[in-house]
């Protein structure tokens, strides 16, 4: 199966199926303070065109990772927060390595140089994951939010690039 893994540019027809993997993440508690997925309208408003991807095998996508803005400040242009996505079904397969090592490829590309990404502490996977890929700790954000009336910390990655960014 993992030869015929192809990493692709998300086209607007993905949506429902990436909107299925979005659901299964926050359906865990663990993923996201969002309660529910968005229209693709508003997920596409809030999502850089040039660094959304998935992982598809034939004509089911798998996984997905995209960038978004962090601010709309000129300063920050080259700032960008990071989700990723896997199925359930298609977890422990390496699919999350591909999808953020090639988004890290298209980041750069587009001129990003730090790359940063907020995580529930409960979210293990995921912390070793973005640190098997140069993110590195810098914080913890105590209590930054509450879901289903539960106060939640997260913790704050960071990853700069050694290519953008280093004039």
């Amino acid at each position: 199966m993992e030869n015929s893994i192809l990493i692709d540019n998300m086209l607007e027809e993905d949506w429902d199926q990436v909107r299925e993997i979005y659901q299964e993440g926050i359906s865990t508690g663990n993923a996201t303070f969002q309660k529910e997925s968005p229209t693709w309208e508003a997920w596409d408003i809030g999502h850089i065109l040039e660094c959304r991807i998935v992982a598809r095998l034939d004509d089911k996508v798998l996984g997905w990772a995209a960038l978004s803005p962090v601010s709309s400040r000129c300063v920050y242009a080259g700032v960008a927060e990071v989700s990723i996505y896997v199925g359930q079904s298609s977890q422990g397969k390496g699919i999350g390595s591909k999808l953020l090592n090639s988004l890290i490829e298209k980041s750069e590309q587009n001129g990003y140089w730090t790359l940063q990404s907020g995580i529930f502490p409960e979210n293990v996977t995921s912390l070793k994951l973005h640190s098997r890929y140069g993110f590195r700790e810098v914080g913890r954000r105590e209590r930054i939010g509450q879901l289903d009336g539960v106060w939640r910390d997260t913790i704050l990655l960071e990853r700069r690039s050694s290519a953008v960014g280093i004039d």
